[in-house]
This record gives C-alpha cells, structure tokens and sequence, in this order.
C-alpha cells in the first residue's frame, strides 16, 4: 500500500473517532450548582425551580439637609452626632431636689466626697443635690471652710508643685491662664477659707462623677453658676 493510501485510511478513522470519544467523554454532564442568592433572577428566566428571592439590606435614609434639629447645647449637640461616651453624664449627677435629714442649718454646702455629690441645704428638711467631681486617689482630703472669696470666669495660676507633677507625666501646664471656656476653672470659682482648694467649673463635663482632681471640687459650669447665684461670701462649707 502506498503511503498515501496509508495516510488517507488514518484520516478516516480519526474524522469518525473523535467526536465518538467526545460525546462519550459528556453524555453524563456534570450538574451545574449554582447559588440562589447570586444567580436567582436569570435562573428564573430559564424557567428553573422556584428559588428563594434575593433580599438586599437596606442602607439607612441619610437625614434631610432641610430638616434641622432644634438647637441644643453643644456638649449634648456633640454626643448626638458623635456617640462620644465621654460627654454623656449618669442621670444621678444632674441637679436635683432631695430630702434632707442632716443637722445642717440652711444655706450650708456639704460636700460627700465618697458618693461625689454637693449639697446646698435648703429649708423643710430639703436639699439641692449636685454632682461634683472629687480628688483623685491620694488628694481627698475633709475638713470645714467658710467661701471667702467668688470669681466669674477666673484666671488659673496652677501651683508649682502642680507643674513639676504634671511634667514628669509629660504634660506640661502653662504658669498663668486667664479665664474663659477653655480654662479648666470654668465659668465660676469659690474659694475655701485661705487654702488652694475651690469650687470651681470645668472644661471637661464628662468628669463629673469621678475621682480626678488635685482636691478641688470640680462642676459643671451650668450648675457650678446656679450655685453661685444661690450662695454668699461666708457660707460654710463642710467635705466630708
């Protein structure tokens, strides 16, 4: 046989071969899997099984620019766009009215440092409660002053044993600030008897209900400047 001829019969085999071998390689095509939640919608369309719908989260409506809030007060303002804890104050630290059983004669501060609240007595056995801030661990200190001095607003010359120690801390305090928001005195200041020692304001309204002062009794300004209004140069002052 010539070679050509060889060649033609291979041609003749292979041309009625392979797409026998083809189709017995797919006569059991594998099942296609797919996933209802990505392909549902043109699964359907080809008239395949029922599928359970695909169900999106929604996003949040993002507020109306023309719907502004009512003003608020910037602390309270802040927490509500931000969520920050630290300018959220427990409910039992905000002004209230209390019973009083104490001995105390009316128009008299005492201060419970342990439970960091004031109280200013008032008459029919009745007292104004404040939440205060106290000294931190290592500054409480108790004993009975009389105010001897008011100042709105005050200026703040933080004493030099105050400096050093904050300076080693790494935080190094101005020797002389005069008053104003951002004054950590705050809007008002009473002083006691002839120490270091005031009811004073603050710039940091979260603080309030914590131990975290050099031994001053730390207010917000809102309520350290009722409490101005409602006392006198004179007025004793009992910490406990």
């Amino acid at each position: 046989m010539s070679m050509k001829s060889v060649l033609l019969a291979l041609s003749f085999v292979s041309a009625v071969s392979l797409p026998a071998l083809a189709n017995d390689r797919y006569r059991e095509r594998p099942p296609v899997v797919v996933s209802p939640d990505l392909t549902a919608p043109w699964v359907m369309q080809l008239g395949g099984a029922q599928v359970r719908p695909v169900v999106y989260p929604q996003r949040p409506a993002r507020p109306s620019l023309f719907q502004r809030p009512i003003a608020q007060p910037r602390a309270q303002a802040v927490a509500a766009r931000t969520g920050d804890p630290r300018l959220r104050i427990a409910p039992q630290f905000l002004p209230q009215m209390v019973q009083y059983q104490g001995k105390e004669a009316p128009g008299t501060i005492v201060i419970d440092t342990p439970n960091r609240f004031l109280y200013l007595v008032m008459a029919d056995g009745k007292a104004r409660r404040y939440g205060v801030g106290v000294g931190k661990p290592g500054f409480e200190w108790a004993g009975t002053h009389k105010i001897t001095r008011k100042n709105e607003w005050p200026s703040w010359t933080p004493p030099r044993e105050m400096i050093t120690r904050e300076a080693a801390k790494g935080h190094y305090l101005p020797a002389f600030m005069e008053g104003g928001p951002q004054n950590p005195m705050g809007a008002r200041a009473m002083y006691l008897g002839s120490t270091l020692y005031r009811i004073h304001g603050t710039n940091q309204p979260w603080t309030i209900g914590s131990n975290n002062s050099s031994g001053c009794i730390r207010m917000r300004n809102e309520d350290v400047t009722d409490l101005y209004e409602r006392v006198t140069v004179g007025t004793r002052v009992i910490v406990i």
